[in-house]
């Protein structure tokens, strides 16, 4: 790399998934000045359970943070898909087969773990440097520099001038909207009308029921569906924790603050909206400790006309987040942040309209995928909370087609083989290397 190119500075705003792989893939490539602003004390490392796809697994290998995180993964072998009421199995899909086609196994994780594990590869990189307790807003320029203001919670604003700016601010990213509101555009966050629980029972907690402990010891991902709800689940963190998610209406949630779009939820309230749910589930529900039900407010917001001005460009959720029914919202974080070590690597020079081409092949790169795999969640969201009538009939049929034949389409998209080979087959990496030359010489 030239060092002209290599002394780019580099601002990142926020330090989730897609901030912190961004960080790890630039200084892999060789930029020496990066900056990340954070605005949590630390990053604390909280969360539940997270599905770690070949998607995701093949980009991390490369940034040399994966084996730490395989060590604690759990290996899915297959997953079940059974009716909420009955504990009826409507499909069982093998998963065996991810390893030896996709190069990597389905596995699952603590979200921590993974978090954890970036972070560490971060602070082995001498380039990357972070500013903690610190929010980050005000752009005023968007090119040839790129000017915002950084505030520490303790201190004086101050003036931050930098080469790139990338905003990987989240679903409430100040980023979106001071970059759409300089092109006279919004795109407002939005209820998806849906709200879930996530829970983590301990092995010791589930120790004395034999059918939970059956659960903990598969390696499987279990998912219980009903009218407008359903229920995933499987171990993590070597079978020592049983990771819960739900997805349900938003219609016990109290008013989140605004910071996190989390309340604490109330277990009476969790329990009745699975009320109608099998016995074992009862149990299992029953588990969670009083005081220790959290409920997040599930949030999107329409596509955006774009994800790039100047020389600042979104991440992640900034720009196209996702309902959790597809596993992809942090794959698709840690695609992004891929592809841009590969686009700035590959510059030119390091003028702003270079920087700008560059940042555009990004989005011509990532856009499409990561939209169309949001709207594919929404939709297999839906098919999954069908209540009676002839729409939940006709997707049962597929279901039994599935289980009798082991062939064709699963109404539940997650655990779809055609829609896992879009999802897993596809190298955001190779798919930038190898369009890079004609797409920025379009612009």
């Amino acid at each position: 790399m030239d060092s002209n190119l290599k002394k780019l500075k580099i601002c990142i705003i926020g330090a989730g998934m897609g901030g912190l792989t961004t960080a790890l893939a630039l200084a892999k490539r060789g930029f020496e000045d990066i900056h990340v602003f954070e605005f949590a004390k630390d990053l604390g490392f909280v969360g539940a359970g997270i599905q770690l796809a070949p998607n995701m697994a093949r980009i991390l290998d490369r940034l040399g943070v994966w084996a730490d995180i395989e060590r604690e993964a759990v290996i899915l072998k297959d997953t079940s898909i059974r009716q909420g009421s009955t504990d009826e199995e409507l499909a069982n899909v093998d998963l065996g087969y991810v390893h030896s086609t996709y190069g990597y196994a389905h596995m699952v994780g603590h979200r921590s773990s993974l978090a954890g594990s970036i972070y560490a590869g971060c602070q082995r990189e001498s380039a990357i440097k972070f500013h903690f307790s610190t929010s980050a807003s005000g752009v005023e320029t968007f090119a040839p520099k790129v000017s915002f203001v950084a505030t520490p919670k303790d201190g004086e604003p101050y003036r931050v001038e930098c080469d790139v700016l990338l905003g990987a601010d989240g679903v409430k990213s100040k980023t979106r909207v001071e970059l759409l509101k300089t092109i006279n555009a919004t795109a407002e966050v939005e209820d998806s009308g849906q709200a879930a629980y996530r829970i983590m029972l301990t092995r010791e907690e589930m120790q004395h029921d034999p059918e939970l402990l059956k659960l903990i010891d598969s390696d499987r991902a279990t998912r219980w569906i009903g009218e407008k709800r359903h229920i995933i689940a499987y171990p993590v963190a070597s079978k020592t924790i049983y990771n819960i998610s739900t997805a349900q209406p938003d219609t016990n949630f109290a008013a989140a603050p605004s910071a996190t779009y989390t309340t604490k939820g109330s277990k009476p309230e969790m329990l009745s909206v699975y009320a109608d749910f099998c016995p074992m589930i009862q149990r299992m529900l029953n588990l969670v400790p009083e005081g220790e039900v959290c409920e997040w407010k599930l949030r999107v917001h329409q596509p955006l006309p774009t994800w790039v001005h100047g020389s600042v460009a979104l991440v992640g959720d900034s720009c196209h987040p996702t309902l959790p029914h597809l596993a992809q919202g942090a794959a698709q974080a840690i695609e992004d942040a891929a592809v841009l070590g590969v686009v700035l690597a590959r510059l030119p020079d390091t003028t702003a309209e270079s920087i700008n081409k560059a940042l555009r092949v990004y989005e011509t790169v990532r856009k499409e995928r990561a939209e169309m795999l949001v709207a594919l969640a929404a939709s297999s969201g839906k098919a999954m909370h069908l209540g009676e009538g002839a729409a939940k009939e006709e997707r049962d049929k597929q279901f039994a087609k599935f289980r009798e034949g082991g062939k064709g389409d699963v109404p539940d998209k997650w655990a779809d083989a055609n829609v896992q080979k879009q999802m897993y087959g596809h190298d955001c990496m190779e798919v930038a290397e190898e369009t890079f030359a004609e797409e920025f010489g379009k612009l």
